[in-house]
């Protein structure tokens, strides 16, 4: 059974508080694991969130910022600690590979498993597998920032009634969608185009092309919302977004669930991060992240 869900290990901004840890988020899709800007004390935080080591194929680091990066030294040695059985792909920032150098051999331990290391510099497609293409795009921010993007291929939804109407049933059903056609019958005559899921991850970043590049037609969308909307100038110097702005990219994108994180520690009331997304004018799912939620994406859509 397929299981696609995002599980929140922190969602604080630059310090973690009382109730906030770092950043750190794991996409569950289908059989593999996206562990998105593992911030310092991600490895306590997957353990309360019953997330293990072998539950990670790709690490995506947005960029090299404590907040969004400290914990990759940690998570890497659990990584090689357990044996994870199978290879793990770490995209991050080209710029940035004199950091992730450092995280990688912060200290000694035994290495036992393949980290293969794809350094990002443009935007675009980095790989493509059956299930998923994963993309990047450039972000506005002080240091070089990538946000990330999940596409499912698109595929065909088998039509009953059509079926019935040119007599294909039974195994013929299945041989129809492997061969594309049988004994006459198209298989575009018997079904129509089923949408891929998408899902973005937009951190640190000032409103620019690659956040609604990201964001556009999204299934899920987790997006930084730094500050609130009286703060915009504070947003802008240092390189984010306020409530309103993430959930304006939301609106004119037509993403059907915001997850907004990434909050200052200045403020005490996740209440108002809503209520500025409602005036901001986005009515789909809203989610004010906490740690350690558990967001299933939206079944596709209809």
């Amino acid at each position: 059974m397929s299981v696609r869900e995002l599980v929140v290990l922190g969602t604080a901004s630059q310090v973690p508080t009382r109730h906030r840890n770092h950043n750190g988020y794991l996409l569950r899709w289908d059989g593999e694991g996206f562990l998105f800007d593992p911030g310092e004390g991600t490895q306590r935080q997957m353990l309360r969130a019953g997330v293990a080591a072998h539950d990670i194929n790709r690490i995506c680091v947005t960029h090299f910022h404590g907040d969004h990066s400290l914990g990759l030294a940690g998570v890497i040695q659990r990584i090689n600690l357990d044996k994870v059985p199978h290879p793990v792909t770490a995209h991050y920032p080209r710029s940035g590979q004199r950091f992730f150098d450092r995280l990688r051999y912060a200290t000694a331990y035994r290495e036992t498993v393949a980290l293969l290391e794809a350094p990002v510099d443009t935007d675009g497609p980095l790989v493509r597998t059956s299930g998923y293409t994963l993309e990047a795009r450039r972000l506005s921010h002080p240091v070089e920032a990538y946000g990330y993007r999940v596409v499912e291929p698109d595929g065909r939804r088998m039509l009953p009634d059509r079926l019935a109407a040119h007599g294909v049933k039974g195994p013929d059903v299945g041989r129809l969608q492997r061969e594309g056609s049988l004994n006459g019958v198209a298989l575009e005559d018997v079904s129509e185009v089923r949408r891929g899921q998408r899902f973005a991850f937009v951190m640190d970043t000032r409103l620019c092309d690659g956040v609604y590049a990201l964001a556009e037609g999204c299934d899920m969308l987790v997006i930084e919302s730094t500050f609130l909307d009286e703060d915009e100038s504070l947003a802008v110097e240092f390189g984010h977004l306020t409530a309103g702005q993430a959930a304006g990219v939301a609106r004119e994108a037509g993403v059907r669930h915001l997850v907004m994180t990434h909050f200052s520690q200045r403020y005490t009331d996740p209440a108002e991060f809503e209520r500025q997304a409602r005036a901001a004018g986005y009515e789909g799912d809203l989610t004010v992240a906490r740690d350690l939620d558990r967001i299933q994406l939206p079944k596709r859509r209809a």
